[in-house]
């Protein structure tokens, strides 16, 4: 992996991690983080020794939202050109499950970033929110979209609208994140996850991945279409044979990607 001015890279296992790495600034997402993260996903999606991926920031946050100084005097043109919101979508294009690790704030962009990974772990100090508009202006990575999908609309309009900001248990309890674990644990609980994906069939995995994420992207009868399709390719796979086999012989399968 190359050197990052503001990100730490490492692996565990067949594991990628990914930190986010601006405590002074809480880890405010520039245009500078934004591209790495890409960069770092991007390579941990190109090695085939990595099966899932874990994205975190420390304990105080997650990431407290973008960096405001960066954008403050910014005009429209530069926002519309200079590739940062565009970044979130490209999350959508990683073929490997990406797990958030938040712990502490998780707010405006930070929480877009969370939102645009596949599980998010939080611990209990975890707060997440969309203040935008106490800046003048509206999410734009994702937050009225990926927010109201996730918790209904009233309670979006509510966090949007005059910056309601979720406990981790309210978080879990309207489904933005998968668990609330202790702070001491959060992070060791998103790798474990990780870890328990990653030794899985890795292009059941991926079809996995594609099939859920279509589910709210397409009609009921085109995602039954896509889910079909990839299921039956599956069985063209040399790890679908692998596993039936594996199941019948009741022993461990050994998964090649193929």
């Amino acid at each position: 992996m190359p050197a990052y001015e503001t990100i730490l890279t490492e692996i565990q296992g067949r594991v990628g991690l990914i930190r986010l790495n601006r405590p002074r600034a809480l880890n405010a997402l520039n245009s500078v983080m934004v591209s790495e993260i890409m960069a770092a996903l991007e390579a941990f999606d190109a090695d085939d020794s990595i099966g899932a991926i874990v994205l975190t920031g420390n304990e105080r946050a997650f990431a407290a939202g973008a960096d405001i100084k960066e954008m403050s005097q910014a005009s429209a043109v530069e926002m519309l050109t200079n590739g940062y919101i565009d970044t979130f979508d490209r999350i959508r294009s990683i073929k490997k499950p990406v797990i958030a690790a938040v712990s502490g704030w998780c707010l405006g962009g930070g929480n877009e970033l969370a939102m645009s990974c596949d599980m998010v772990v939080a611990s209990e100090s975890a707060r997440f929110g969309q203040p935008e508009v106490n800046l003048g202006v509206i999410p734009g990575a994702g937050g009225t979209q990926r927010l109201t999908r996730a918790v209904g609309k009233v309670l979006a309009m509510e966090i949007v609208l005059n910056d309601r900001r979720l406990t981790a248990q309210e978080a879990l309890q309207f489904g933005l994140v998968n668990r609330v674990v202790p702070v001491e644990r959060y992070l060791e609980e998103a790798l474990e996850l990780a870890q328990q994906i990653a030794a899985r069939a890795p292009l059941a995995v991926r079809f996995g991945k594609e099939a859920v994420n279509h589910a709210f992207e397409t009609s009921l009868s085109d995602g039954l279409a896509d889910e079909r399709r990839a299921f039956y390719f599956c069985f063209a796979s040399e790890d679908q044979k692998e596993g039936m086999q594996a199941f019948l012989e009741k022993r461990a399968p050994v998964w090649k990607g193929q």
